[in-house]
């Protein structure tokens, strides 16, 4: 349940009207290793090695929608992918640099002039190319000498620049190697003409101390670069002890996505610049969309208690929590969450107090006196401790009891019947509409997507409200085993959550989604139209 504008929107007299949260400013210090006035820019890389996490896969159309967003929240520079992978990821980056955008467009490249041949046929605007520079890639992997290894960087850097590209050199496991080595190696590729060197962390081995001293000595030659990786929970502090010795461009993926743990994350590190050292890297407020675009492209869900983005990161169920936030909106948040495009949310469990009861009865519209709000709070209390989430649907039908406030259903599920497994899945529903009966039926890519189709139908287009979210439990093991299907509606900016449990899991979720919609419909308090022909 969202708090009311009244919550989200609240401000003082020390609210800061400029791009950063009301809450800000943090108070700096003299001591503080990364001023203000630092321009500090992100490359994302969730087009190639965020694509390199573990079962993800996107198509062209994804990375053009991906790339967009990116333009959107203003990233300097994308990533676009490997040329070397293939036509079909040739063509995907070449879809990406044809968009025009105002960002630069890069492909990854091992160390081999084919690789660059290949990015020079998508028509980008520079290359990342890769190069060994721990003992253990320059003689292990890659099987060649020190020496043969900057001759061989001097020569791919000098064919890149010949073609007018932007080039940055990539030192593989810059964290394990060698640091007069990595500055021999950095010191040859500016030389050669490259534009900047990256330190890379490739395998997230490292900690703050070493990232400060081997890119301190690497910022003294040139522009430097840092690519941190999430293994041991250190990509953000070495992201920052990175930009604090002289890295002047971080490498990020949206939503931390990437090989093993995943690369440091594009939200984590924009808002930690933002919010602590007040350097501005991109459009904040754009970051939540941001995020939902790449989870939908590649099915890598977000974790509720995931920093800037997760679903937890704004919501509140504790009574003190709540109790405190509303009556001051700073008291438990580090910054507005309307800052990262979020908004604040008021969840209701076992933790909920009165009022945060009351908070969720004023959303809904349902008036009540101080001993009602009481006891439905006592009630709430009571269904958390049973180990069940309190939805919306249940904190109205507990204050219907406790109110006396009969309330007559507006859309009621009375028969329903769905078919699958043949070429297209069909399913017929009957209603209850205001007393009315009306029967439908609709096809659609599985049981569950005809069904509700069959619904719409059944409704017409008084009924229209979007399906926000739509989250599915087994909550017993087993061939017969009971699913739980939480569904969240929008209509007309009002937003109600329901969770149904049954063996069948589109029962479950048809009668989850005609309850929503029958709180909905019953809050705008208005006829429904009759079912469109």
């Amino acid at each position: 349940m969202k708090f009311s504008d009244e919550y989200n929107h609240r401000s003082d007299d020390n609210t800061r009207s400029s791009r950063n949260s009301p809450l800000l400013p943090v108070t700096h210090s003299p001591e503080q290793t990364i001023a203000s006035d630092r321009t500090v820019r992100l490359l994302d890389t969730t087009l190639r090695d965020g694509e390199q996490a573990p079962g993800v896969s996107l198509s062209p159309d994804e990375k053009v929608e991906i790339a967009r967003s990116l333009e959107r929240a203003g990233v300097s520079v994308i990533e676009a992918g490997s040329a070397c992978t293939g036509a079909g990821e040739r063509q995907a980056i070449s879809r990406v640099t044809d968009l025009d955008l105002d960002a630069r467009v890069t492909s990854f490249c091992r160390g081999m002039k084919g690789d660059i041949d290949l990015a020079l046929e998508c028509d980008v605007d520079g290359v990342h190319i890769v190069v060994p520079a721990s003992d253990r890639h320059v003689e292990g992997k890659v099987g060649t000498s020190r020496a043969d290894n900057l001759e061989n960087t001097a020569e791919l850097v000098a064919y890149a620049k010949d073609h007018d590209l932007w080039v940055e050199v990539i030192g593989e496991d810059g964290s394990r190697a060698d640091l007069d080595y990595l500055e021999e190696l950095a010191e040859t590729s500016f030389e050669a003409g490259a534009d900047r060197f990256c330190f890379a962390d490739t395998v997230g081995h490292t900690g703050p101390e070493h990232t400060h001293e081997a890119v301190s000595r690497l910022a003294d030659l040139g522009p430097v670069s840092a690519h941190t990786h999430d293994d041991l929970g250190l990509g953000v502090t070495n992201a920052l002890a990175a930009v604090s010795a002289g890295a002047d461009l971080v490498h990020c993926t949206v939503d931390g996505l990437g090989e093993r743990a995943g690369n440091v994350a594009l939200e984590e590190v924009a808002i930690a610049l933002d919010h602590v050292y007040d350097v501005e890297t991109l459009d904040l407020e754009e970051v939540y969309d941001l995020a939902q675009t790449v989870a939908r492209a590649t099915g890598v869900q977000l974790p509720p208690n995931k920093a800037v983005i997760g679903e937890n990161a704004f919501t509140h169920e504790s009574g003190i929590h709540t109790d405190g936030t509303l009556k001051d909106d700073k008291m438990y948040e580090p910054y507005a969450p309307e800052t990262v495009g979020r908004e604040r949310r008021l969840a209701l469990g076992k933790h909920t107090g009165r009022a945060g009861v009351r908070a969720a009865l004023e959303e809904h519209g349902v008036e009540a006196d101080d001993d009602e709000v009481a006891e439905i709070a006592t009630r709430v209390t009571e269904l958390g401790d049973r180990g069940r989430r309190v939805t919306d649907a249940d904190l109205l039908a507990i204050a219907e009891d406790v109110t006396g406030d009969d309330r007559e259903r507006v859309v009621e599920l009375l028969d329903l019947s769905a078919t699958s497994g043949g070429a297209v899945p069909t399913a017929s529903v009957r209603l209850d509409v205001d007393g009315e009966e009306r029967v439908a039926s609709g096809t659609g890519s599985g049981p569950v997507d005809a069904a509700v189709s069959a619904v719409r139908e059944a409704l017409g287009s008084m009924a229209d409200a979007e399906l926000e979210s739509y989250h599915v439990d087994a909550v017993t093991g087993g061939t017969d085993a009971v699913v739980t299907v939480e569904v969240t509606m929008v209509r007309n900016d009002r937003s109600v959550t329901v969770a149904r449990s049954e063996a069948d899991i589109t029962r479950a979720s048809v009668k989850a989604m005609v309850d929503a919609l029958d709180r909905l419909l019953a809050a705008d308090q208005q006829p429904l139209a009759p079912a469109d022909d």
